[in-house]
């Protein structure tokens, strides 16, 4: 890991279920569905698990500032308008095994629904056996491409002016 890249460590949590399963809107999972448009964009995720790992990395949240990819006006459903997702590339380290995967960021200000706290990364990866909730993970992030900050929680606020 040279320079450019910082390793967090964050929790994975359980998110919508809508990314590997279907569900009320969506006939199959949302990544299974999205998948051909990334790719006839020039990211091809099909080796990858057809879902997401949720994680917290609070009180920290990422912001994109130059990712690898950024597909404009995705339009992979008729259940909603079209949407911008990001990608950027990551290292998930969980029991001292590395994963190459992808931070996987769908805009929240083009989304219609299943929005996430700020502080959950979601992240596409090869399924990892063994994985629970409520387990750390680390996640390598790049640096040129990712900012991380630290998030001030509404509580944390409250007991300062105390």
């Amino acid at each position: 890991m040279d320079g450019s890249w910082q390793r967090i460590t964050g929790v994975v949590v359980r998110g919508h279920e809508v990314a590997s399963r279907k569900s009320e809107h969506y006939p199959l999972g949302t990544i299974e569905m999205q998948i051909p448009y990334f790719k006839e964009r020039g990211l091809d995720l099909s080796s990858f698990y057809r879902g997401t790992i949720n994680v917290s990395i609070a009180p920290l949240t990422i912001t994109l500032i130059n990712p690898e990819y950024t597909f404009r006006s995705v339009k992979w459903t008729t259940a909603h308008p079209a949407e911008d997702f990001s990608f950027s590339r990551c290292q998930v380290v969980y029991k001292e095994q590395t994963y190459s995967g992808w931070i996987y960021y769908p805009h929240p200000e083009t989304k219609e629904r299943h929005f996430h706290n700020p502080s959950i990364i979601e992240l596409i990866a090869p399924l990892i056996r063994g994985m629970k909730y409520e387990e750390r993970v680390d996640i390598e992030i790049n640096r040129n491409e990712i900012s991380v900050c630290f998030r001030e929680t509404e509580e944390r606020k409250r007991n300062k002016r105390k």
